[in-house]
């Protein structure tokens, strides 16, 4: 990361070139390798791999009718898991919908997950959301809405209220390379280089937006080039190299601490799956394309790194995907044993005592709800 060319401080060389550490062969620079323990690198990798189980398994039960909806996160796994590690533990996450391993590093269980991808009595959002809209206020884990980007105002509000209040937190979120075609970008932005908000802005550049790939998004010649705009710096990373993601964010997130300002990071990624189970990906992008992406396998290239540290086998890989799989299949039993929300979650929540005309709506709704089930019951 040698500095060529600056603009009041802001290089942009940065914003241009891909930062990279750890190559698709799995070599590496040892320049610039983080300072992790053995074991914290281990995490990573089998936070990574659970994500690469959840979302494979997730996506057959979906085409077999057992959940409505789901969205995977294959191929992105290092982006989010290797940014979110970079936080503290009293700092926020803004997410999007693609965020599985951020939410596992975090502190978020697979029974929390799955619980909300199914929408019971388990869920902790109490059905209220669509599958992969996790939200856990014990983990600082915003849920998202589903309309593209409107978390990043929202999180640089957030962020600026931190600074106020003279609170050392820093917020990070995420978005896609779609997202940088919405007005809440902008604003986003904008407002963050003014008040010098303590937030990372993440795009996960994974070369399409849906079906509109990111050559019809911008003119630009990257995404994180539209920072110095904003008055602050942009970076560009191999989003499937975990290190450089780790590196660079935890880069963003101490100085963002430190008071002087926001960061966009942009990780160049490859969503090696579709958009969503509602999606057709051959519909605009040949497979040709998609066998390409896989050689640059973030997994297959950690692993690769690990094995070469004497941190990691195959042994050990088949014990560790065993060992996910049961703990998975033995959530998905449970939570399709598992009821709906109770009819009254859906009066709660909402004021600190119920009104009386919601009590009373909530009577009708229960005495109604009992009047069916004995009715089904001397059918029977």
């Amino acid at each position: 990361m040698v500095q060529k060319m600056s603009i009041s401080g802001i290089n942009i060389d940065r914003a241009l070139n891909t930062f990279q550490i750890l190559r698709p062969d799995g070599t590496y620079n040892p320049e610039y390798e983080p300072k992790l323990t053995a074991n914290e690198l281990r995490k990573l990798y089998t936070t990574m791999l659970t994500v690469r189980i959840l979302d494979r398994k997730m996506l057959i039960l979906q085409r077999q009718g057992r959940i409505g909806f789901y969205i995977t996160a294959e191929g992105e796994e290092a982006a989010h898991t290797g940014s979110a590690y970079a936080l503290e533990p009293d700092d926020w996450i803004f997410p999007a919908y693609r965020e599985q391993g951020a939410a596992l590093i975090r502190g978020a269980t697979l029974k929390e997950l799955i619980a909300q991808v199914y929408g019971n009595a388990a869920d902790v959002n109490k059905g209220r959301q669509m599958p992969n809209h996790w939200g856990f206020k014990r983990i600082n884990y915003v849920t998202p809405g589903s309309p593209v980007a409107s978390q990043v105002p929202i999180a640089v509000g957030f962020a600026i209220a931190a600074k106020l209040r003279n609170d050392k937190r820093v917020v990070l979120t995420y978005f896609g390379d779609g997202g940088t075609s919405t007005n809440e970008f902008h604003v986003g932005m904008n407002f963050a280089g003014v008040f010098k908000a303590p937030i990372v802005f993440f795009c996960k550049n994974n070369q399409y937006a849906i079906s509109l790939p990111v050559s019809r998004q911008t003119a630009s010649p990257t995404i994180a080039i539209k920072a110095i705009a904003y008055g602050f710096q942009g970076i560009r990373v191999d989003g499937n190299d975990i290190l450089a993601v780790y590196t660079v964010t935890k880069e963003a997130v101490d100085k963002a601490r430190r008071g002087e300002g926001p960061t966009l990071i942009e990780a160049i990624t490859y969503r090696l799956g579709a958009h969503s189970t509602s999606d057709d990906p051959s519909r605009y992008r040949s497979q040709e394309e998609v066998e390409l992406a896989r050689k640059n396998d973030p997994l297959k290239r950690f692993k690769i790194y690990l094995e070469s540290k004497g941190l990691w086998n195959d042994d050990e890989e088949n014990e560790t995907v065993k060992k996910i799989e049961e703990e998975i299949n033995m959530i998905i039993n449970e939570m399709e044993n598992t009821p709906p929300p109770d009819p009254k979650t859906l009066f709660e929540d909402v004021y600190a005592e119920i009104p009386w005309h919601l009590k009373e709506q909530m009577e009708l709704l229960l005495e109604e709800l009992k009047s069916k089930k004995e009715e089904i019951q001397e059918a029977r």
